[in-house]
């Protein structure tokens, strides 16, 4: 059963007297209802009746506009709707999510994604197939805010089936989009929710790590969910400030103690240096669009999760002179913690004054 821990809510399994269906589609909601139409529409499209799948949106108390109202446009009676008396926020509404679910498998499809045709049946196909998986999850499309293609998700494996060595991998990075995976409700049941210690970013990739801790995986190759990445994502004030990285190394944190002791370290220092990386990569970005201030909160939490020499090395790939602006910059802002990134800092400034010219 799930550890009592007070930042992981309990899943309480329902009374065996309830009429379970196989398929909960949970739909999170917050200032999103523009594009909750082609999500609803992507699963009502599939929609097998209220006896094999409960629909509900959830909403996270929202200002801007009316899902209420698309619910009652488009679901006509067949959607649930929910909504928080007050906002609670986003990990907390999840948690709603989770105890509002009857069906055996609990899909959380976020409100501005969606699924393609044959999500449902592939999905229900891997669990009858296998049993013993805790999750199945797709390869994924990216999409834009017009809901414009922009690529695919890495191919996993070459063929659909259980994942093998699934923890090592899932581990370094997110590898999974939200509405593209599929868990079996007993499986909230014993892990819990998401983790409350996380604030913004990675809640989902944790518990991902810890359902390949402790069950097998089953992936689908065939891409049948869209993730949509908006364009206003670069400017939102947690990544500015450098949030996104914080919670990642939280998260790392915390998924390393669902690793073996003798892997623990190896794989925590793996993911660390990918997200060092990620930020440096971001770093990148708002150097291009002359945002220093963010750009060097983003290379300030890369050094704090590595100083690996790939690190230093993306670093100095940086513009120079921007770079330059950067570090002058961070030094009036604030005051790094770690002295083994205070001399790494140092060492990079001198490469920086012998290359400043090239």
């Amino acid at each position: 059963m799930n550890e009592n821990h007070s930042y992981r809510i309990n899943i309480l399994p329902l009374p065996k007297d309830v009429q379970r269906p196989l398929w909960s589609v949970i739909i999170p909601t917050y200032n999103c209802a523009n594009y909750l139409r082609e999500t609803l529409a992507s699963v009502l499209a599939q929609d097998p009746g209220p006896e094999v799948m409960q629909i509900e949106v959830i909403d996270d108390c929202s200002t801007a506009d009316d899902p209420a109202a698309v619910v009652a446009e488009l679901g006509k009676g067949r959607v649930s709707f929910y909504q928080q008396p007050e906002n609670i926020g986003y990990i907390r509404n999840f948690e709603t999510c989770l105890q509002r679910s009857r069906g055996k498998w609990v899909h959380i499809l976020h409100g501005d994604d969606c699924v393609r045709e044959g999500f449902y049946h592939q999905m229900q196909q891997a669990f009858e197939k296998k049993p013993d998986i805790g999750a199945a999850f797709c390869r994924y499309i990216y999409m834009d805010e017009r809901s414009h293609w922009k690529s695919f998700s890495p191919l996993e494996q070459p063929e659909s089936g259980v994942l093998s060595h699934w923890l090592e991998r899932i581990a370094v990075k997110q590898r999974i989009a939200t509405p593209s995976i599929v868990v079996a409700r007993e499986v909230y049941e014993k892990l819990g929710g998401f983790d409350r210690r996380i604030s913004c970013w990675g809640e989902d990739w944790e518990m991902w790590v810890r359902i390949a801790a402790n069950y097998p995986v089953w992936y689908e190759v065939e891409p049948l969910a869209f993730y949509r990445q908006h364009a206003t994502s670069l400017t939102g004030d947690s990544r500015r400030a450098g949030r996104n990285i914080q919670d990642m190394r939280q998260a790392i944190q915390i998924a390393k103690h669902h690793f073996r002791d003798r892997d623990a370290d190896r794989l925590s220092n793996r993911a660390l240096e990918h997200y060092a990386l990620y930020a440096l990569r971001h770093a990148r970005k708002y150097l291009a669009i002359g945002d220093l201030s963010a750009a060097f909160n983003q290379i300030r939490e890369a050094f704090r999760c590595s100083t690996s020499p790939k690190v230093l090395f993306c670093l100095l790939k940086l513009s120079p002179r921007l770079l330059s602006a950067v570090i002058k910059l961070g030094g009036k802002e604030t005051k790094l913690r770690d002295l083994q990134v205070e001399r790494s800092v140092k060492a990079i400034e001198s490469q920086l004054n012998e290359t400043v010219t090239h």
